[in-house]
């Protein structure tokens, strides 16, 4: 996406910290999460050249170029943080586009939507988007929500803190299996399984993190359906997650939140300090509506 969202530490603290005045909700949530969500750390790489009107329009149409439609919808949101009225022009295909095939472009469109909290189209939208087959779209969706002041990707935001287990597409015989402690993204390899017929099926992680947990071994039977992986989630879907949670999170998600607060010398300070911020901020919604 844009900048880094790595040096972002003190910037994502404040924001959080706003919840606690309930000013200007929206807002304040857009500006926090636009600057930790992972999309951001590609954008400057990839996007860095300006797109004319004519161009956005063009690219945003060629749903054969995934890079093409990204890099427009990337100077959509970057004119939607100017407030730029006129990309409103261009919402209907940027709906649309919801509906693509590509996981990216989805993926991409759940974080641009929510640069416009004002936008029913959006909203509507992305609720939907929190049914998506892949996991990495719910949760840009989820994430997008808070903008709207709407917590019903609340439990998605909750699995973005937890383990992800990985299951078997088919029936075959385990290859190329990836160990424990292994670093993975979104798309990596992490086994091959040999089904009956001879075929190679891949079994690529649809989240990024650390695989935590392997279930069976290289060379052993395995079932479709069957769980293989654990995956412990990566610092920056952990911070993405409380920061949001800081917001429309409840008091049930104190445990889960406090876990990372109280954590071992594992989890990075930035991370325990955003928890106890989040879990601060809820406790004091809480109390407020009693």
């Amino acid at each position: 996406m844009k900048g880094s969202g790595h040096n972002s530490e003190t910037s994502v603290v404040a924001n959080a910290q706003t919840a606690r005045r309930r000013a200007s909700l929206p807002l304040v949530i857009v500006a926090a999460l636009l600057v930790i969500v992972p999309f951001l750390t590609w954008y400057g790489t990839w996007f860095g050249r300006h797109l004319s009107d004519e161009e956005i329009g063009q690219y945003l149409a060629d749903g054969q170029n995934t890079r093409h439609v990204q890099h427009a919808l990337a100077q959509v949101e970057e004119r939607m943080r100017a407030h730029d009225e006129s990309v409103r022009r261009w919402y209907p295909q940027i709906v649309a586009l919801a509906n693509s095939p590509e996981t990216e472009i989805r993926k991409t469109v759940a974080w641009v939507m929510g640069g416009d909290a004002k936008s029913e189209e959006f909203h509507v939208t992305l609720l939907r988007l929190l049914a998506d087959r892949e996991p990495v779209v719910r949760r840009n969706a989820a994430t997008a929500l808070v903008s709207f002041n709407d917590g019903s990707g609340r439990s998605e935001l909750r699995s973005m803190l937890k383990p992800f287990d990985v299951a078997a597409p088919v029936e075959g015989r385990l290859m190329s299996v990836l160990p424990v402690g292994s670093t993975v993204t979104v798309g990596a390899l992490l086994a091959r399984i040999r089904r009956s017929d001879s075929q190679i099926q891949e079994l690529r992680s649809p989240v990024a993190g650390r695989i935590s947990v392997v279930q069976k071994r290289e060379g052993e039977q395995v079932a479709a359906d069957e769980k293989i992986f654990s995956i412990a989630p990566d610092t920056d879907s952990i911070e993405s997650a409380l920061v949001a949670l800081a917001f429309i999170g409840a008091s049930e998600d104190l445990p889960l939140v406090e876990s990372y607060a109280n954590g071992d010398e594992s989890i990075p300070d930035r991370i325990k300090k955003q928890a106890a911020v989040t879990a601060d901020a809820i406790k004091r919604r809480s109390d407020d509506s009693h």
